[in-house]
């Protein structure tokens, strides 16, 4: 008999959770990139070129997109393998 497929969302409630993290995550990175203008705009700033604006905050944004990546493949704890077989 076939198997009755399951209504509702694609994904579980602990997925949609990770994934408002990871996003959560992205904007805290771009949060890390702001910031770095002149008073003068004739007048060149080096704080453009911190360590946390330029290797940082990309770091903290590429950890939260392979977050993002791995909260949506992740299985929920109570599906077995042997579920999405059948």
């Amino acid at each position: 008999m076939p198997k009755k497929e399951s209504e509702g969302f694609a994904l579980a409630p602990e997925n949609y959770k990770l994934i408002a993290i990871g996003f959560l995550i992205v904007i805290l990175g771009f949060i890390l990139m702001a910031g770095g203008k002149s008073e003068d705009p004739k007048v060149f700033d080096p704080a453009i070129f911190s360590f946390r604006r330029i290797t940082l905050a990309p770091l903290v944004v590429l950890f939260g997109f392979l977050f993002e990546i791995w909260a949506i493949m992740k299985k929920p704890a109570g599906e077995k393998k042997d579920d999405l077989a059948e």
